[in-house]
């Protein structure tokens, strides 16, 4: 900041030096004016100048200061006060630019709301024809046109439901139950809802619980089952999906996995980045590049950490690594006994 103030007042300095050093030369050259007094004139001349200077730094700084040290948010508070006309005009333009950013986040805010609350309706009343496709689906005959049927019903079923719980996550942490949960329960019904789609593509599913009870929030890991399942499922063909539990490093953890295309190690920091598809496949437009964000999104208000492990052909690993008890305090939520 005293360099900035230094060239701000570069034309003081200046002035000052030009007028200081034409008395000394003219004292010098005309030897009828005493060069001594001068010179004893011009060094007080010259204190009295440096102390203005440091004054006028004190005081001239303290706004912009403050202004360099702002967080660039919509608070001005933390400004100072401005105390020069000039000051005054660079305030005055900083709050009425804040008021109009207010205002305009306020009816920004107001309409996403609104919008999240349309398509949550919207979401909502689609179900109910869906459920009636279904129905109407279990009564066909035909079974290559029935499993055809199902599986793109269950496509949009799953898009639906992606696109409910994407809105629903950043108040999640509102709707937390923590519970003991039944994993097998869990796991069987998210299996059950990809039963024709398994069926479809050869696709059967090992599971092995050593653990059968976790702590955690049923609605919401259920949905975190689900975007791995469909993931796996879905680069799966005529192999096993293998899912277990266990105990590691005194935590659970479960782990799922498939056999199907893997995924390039250059990928895997990636791969639960929003809209993130792949490398090897981008050609790929049933990929959405939104399931494994989600999933990730979810987990972390439930303190469940993901981890993936993978190899191009030979498939990937799933892992979800649950808090122990005692760190459940932090979240919104009660425990159930």
């Amino acid at each position: 900041m005293i360099l900035k103030f230094m060239i701000e007042r570069l034309s003081w300095i200046v002035i000052v030096a030009v007028v200081h050093g034409l008395t000394v030369l003219i004292a010098y050259l005309d030897t009828s004016i005493p060069l001594r007094p001068i010179l004893y004139i011009t060094f007080l001349s010259f204190i009295i100048f440096v102390l203005f200077l440091i004054v006028r730094y004190q005081r001239e700084t303290r706004f912009y200061k403050s202004l360099g040290n702002w967080e660039h948010n919509l608070d001005i508070t933390q400004v100072a006060d401005p105390r020069s006309p000039f000051e005054q005009i660079v305030s005055e333009s900083m709050l009425g630019q804040t008021k109009r950013l207010k205002t305009e986040l306020t009816q920004n805010q107001v309409q996403l709301e609104q919008e999240k609350d349309e398509l949550l309706s919207w979401i909502h009343e689609v179900k109910t024809p869906l459920t009636a496709m279904r129905l109407i689906i279990d009564r066909l005959e035909d079974a290559a046109v029935k499993n055809q049927l199902i599986y793109e019903w269950l496509r949009i079923h799953l898009l639906l439901d992606q696109q409910l719980h994407q809105k629903r996550i950043p108040f999640m942490e509102n709707d937390l139950y923590i519970e003991k949960i039944e994993l097998e329960e869990l796991i069987y019904q998210e299996i059950k809802t990809l039963q024709s789609w398994c069926m479809q593509k050869g696709i059967g599913f090992d599971v092995e619980l050593k653990i059968t009870e976790v702590l955690s929030d049923a609605k919401w890991l259920g949905f975190i089952l689900r975007q791995l399942l469909t993931n796996a499922v879905k680069y799966s063909e005529a192999s096993d999906i293998v899912i277990r539990s266990e105990l590691h490093e005194d935590r659970v953890q479960l782990a799922v996995t498939d056999f199907g295309r893997g995924m390039d190690a250059k990928d895997l920091p990636r791969i639960f980045d929003k809209g993130f598809t792949s490398t090897m496949n981008h050609q790929d437009h049933a990929a959405t590049g939104m399931g494994l964000y989600l999933a990730k999104k979810a987990a972390r208000p439930l303190l469940i950490h993901i981890e993936v492990e993978s190899k191009t052909g030979e498939g990937s690993t799933f892992y979800l690594t649950f808090p122990k008890r005692n760190e459940f305090v932090n979240i919104t939520g009660g425990l159930g006994s």
